[in-house]
C-alpha cells in the first residue's frame, strides 16, 4: 500500500525462532534471531552463521530467511531474493521463507508471484497473520479489493493485536470503498494498539473525507505533537484551516510545512493562497512562482498569478 508506510512488517517472532535448540547456544545465532537487536547486527550475525558452515536444515534456512528480510528492508532486492531462494531450497516447509520472498516480489511489483508465495506460506502455517496481511496488500495493489479486505480481516482474526492489519484494512475501506465509518473504527483500533504518526494521519484523512473537519484537525494536531518536524501534520492541518476560513492559521501551518519539506509544491501553492487572502500580494506571488518552479504548468498557481495581475 501507499507510503508508507503502511506495508508488511518484521517477520521476526515465534515462527522464526523455531530452529533447533542446539543452535540457540551460539552467540551469532542468538543475535541473528534477536527481535530487540538492530538490523545491522542481525544482518552481520546471520552472515556469520551462514559463513561458519556449521549449521544445516531449518537453522541455516532461518539464517538465510532473516538475512533475506534485512536485505529486503535495505531494498537490496536481488540479494534478498537469492537468500530466500536458498532458504526455501534448504527447507521447503519453512513458512517464513515463502512469506519473506513474497515481500521481495511485491516490492518488485510482481504481485502474482508474491501472492503465490503467500499462498504457500499459509498452507504451511494457516495462522500466519503477517502472510494474510501481506497477501491482502498484494491484492490491494491489484485492485482486488474484496480479497484484500478478506485477507486483512483474517490477519486480524489470527492476530487480534496486529495493529498494521487494522491500518491496512482501514485504508482499503477509506480509499477503495469510501466506507468512512468502518475505516475510522479500524484506525481507532490501530491507534489503541499502536498510536503511530501514520495511524493518526490515516484517521485524520478519513475524518477530512467524511467532512468531520474538527476531528481531522485534532488528529493532525496529534501528528504535529508526535512528530513536530514531519511536514505532513502541518500541511494537512493547514489545508483544513484554509477551508474553514482560518487564513492566519493556514498560513502559519504551511510556513511550517515548507520549512520541513521545501519540495512539496502544494504547500507553496496553498501558502500563496493564504497570503493572497491576507492581502500579502508580494508574498503570494513569490509562493506561486516557487510552486511553478517545482511543477511548471501547475494550473492553480497560474490562475492565481493571473488574478494578481502577473503574467506567468
Amino acid at each position: 500500500m501507499r507510503a508508507a508506510a503502511f506495508l508488511t512488517g518484521l517477520i521476526l517472532g515465534s515462527a522464526l525462532l523455531a530452529g533447533p535448540l542446539a543452535a540457540q547456544t551460539d552467540k551469532n545465532w542468538d543475535t541473528c534471531i534477536a527481535t530487540d537487536g538492530t538490523p545491522d547486527s542481525r544482518l552481520a550475525a546471520c552472515t556469520a552463521v551462514i559463513e561458519a558452515k556449521s549449521e544445516s536444515g531449518r537453522t541455516l534456512a532461518g539464517a538465510y530467511c532473516i538475512r533475506g528480510h534485512e536485505l529486503t528492508e535495505r531494498r537490496e532486492l536481488d540479494a534478498a531474493l537469492a537468500d530466500l531462494d536458498e532458504a526455501i531450497r534448504l527447507d521447503p516447509t519453512y513458512a517464513c521463507s515463502f512469506n519473506n520472498r513474497g515481500r521481495v516480489y511485491a516490492f518488485k511489483r510482481d504481485y502474482d508471484r508474491a501472492i503465490a508465495d503467500y499462498n504457500e506460506a499459509l498452507k504451511l502455517n494457516p495462522n500466519m497473520s503477517i502472510a494474510y496481511n501481506n497477501r491482502g496488500d498484494a491484492y490491494f495493489y491489484k485492485r482486488q479489493l474484496d480479497q484484500a479486505i478478506a485477507d486483512f480481516s483474517m490477519a486480524i482474526e489470527t492476530g487480534p493485536n496486529y495493529a498494521k492489519a487494522y491500518g491496512n484494512r482501514a485504508l482499503a475501506y477509506q480509499n477503495a470503498m469510501r466506507d468512512y465509518k468502518r475505516a475510522a473504527a479500524d484506525y481507532d483500533a490501530q491507534i489503541k494498539l499502536q498510536p503511530t504518526v501514520m495511524a493518526y494521519l490515516g484517521r485524520g484523512n478519513v475524518h477530512r473525507d467524511a467532512e468531520q473537519l474538527d476531528l481531522a484537525i485534532s488528529d493532525y494536531a496529534a501528528v504535529i505533537k508526535m512528530a513536530p518536524t514531519d511536514a505532513r501534520g502541518w500541511r494537512n492541518r493547514g489545508m483544513i484551516r484554509l477551508f474553514q476560513g482560518d487564513n492566519k492559521g493556514g498560513f502559519a501551518d504551511y510556513t511550517k510545512a515548507v520549512e520541513y519539506d521545501s519540495a512539496d509544491v502544494f504547500s507553496w501553492n496553498n501558502r500563496g493562497q493564504a497570503k493572497m487572502r491576507l492581502g500579502d500580494k508580494k508574498g503570494a506571488i513569490a509562493d506561486f512562482k516557487k510552486a511553478l518552479e517545482l511543477r511548471p504548468g501547475l494550473e492553480t498557481a497560474l490562475t492565481s498569478l493571473k488574478q494578481l495581475g502577473v503574467n506567468p
